[in-house]
């Protein structure tokens, strides 16, 4: 399925510039429309024992941030749009967010960073309940583009399989992908790989597999390892998956990425 509409978090933050750096640049690639979600933690202002809300801290912050964005996005015209959230707690910015991100194809938000007024689980929660793909951004680094050295983290399960095709859409033709599988020792490599790799060809995506053991270092560090010898621009990657849950030992590896993730990673669930 093709791109169509594409919701980027703001907030006061340095690294919204990023976010939206990223999301305008995919947005212009897939001809999609962009909406600007501004959300933030903030307290109501307190008179007496009267509370308003919002605060003039988040009204100057909220304007500002859309006066940025309309700005960024001025070359969209109408493929832009701008969203307040207008809640200040943690429980009803993610609650908000979550189901906001449900009517887009693709949302956009930032690796949790301290000192930042947002909540930290915002990207675990909008994963694993908004039923959309969530590609999160780094809090370190530049990233003009993602989909010319897609990585694929794969494994037999189908939050591997949901990662790798939602993809597609951010993949550029005849790009040099690879999949990469994490197993232990005496786990068997998946038998239809080259089912895979073929149905990613008619795709235009040139990919090639490799099935790494790991003994001495955990999947994360293997994973990580294989976004810098691929330099891949891209991961994408099942999140909250059984199996997956099995290789890392203890929960998921999904918080394990959001917390080590050195490239924009695409989470499926």
């Amino acid at each position: 399925m093709a791109l169509a509409n594409i919701l980027v978090h703001l907030d006061s933050s340095p690294r919204t510039a990023a976010r939206v750096g990223l999301s305008l640049r995919i947005a212009e690639r897939c001809e999609a429309r962009l909406t600007g979600m501004f959300a933030e933690r903030a307290e109501a202002h307190v008179v007496g024992t009267v509370a308003a809300w919002p605060s003039e801290h988040y009204v100057a912050a909220r304007d500002k941030a859309k006066a940025v964005f309309a700005a960024s996005t001025a070359a969209l015209k109408d493929r832009a749009a701008f969203i307040d959230l207008n809640r200040g707690s943690d429980h009803e910015i993610v609650r908000r967010a979550t189901e906001i991100a449900r009517a887009f194809d693709l949302v956009v938000l930032g690796q949790a960073q301290d000192d930042v007024p947002v909540p930290a689980k915002l990207p675990d929660e909008v994963i694993a309940e908004s039923g959309r793909p969530v590609l999160v951004v780094p809090y370190v680094g530049t990233y003009a583009d993602v989909g010319a050295r897609p990585l694929f983290a794969w494994h037999c399960e189908r939050g591997a399989a949901r990662a790798a095709f939602d993809a597609l859409p951010l993949i550029k033709s005849d790009c040099e992908a690879l999949i990469v599988e994490v197993g232990h020792k005496g786990d068997h490599r998946y038998e239809f790989s080259d089912l895979l790799v073929a149905n990613l060809a008619r795709h235009k995506v040139n990919a090639r597999y490799q099935h790494v053991v790991v003994e001495d270092i955990s999947v994360t560090d293997a994973l990580l390892s294989a976004i810098s010898d691929h330099s891949a621009d891209l991961m994408a990657i099942g999140a909250f998956d059984a199996g997956w849950r099995f290789l890392f030992g203890h929960g998921s590896g999904t918080p394990q990425i959001l917390a080590h993730m050195t490239a924009p990673v695409l989470f499926s669930h």
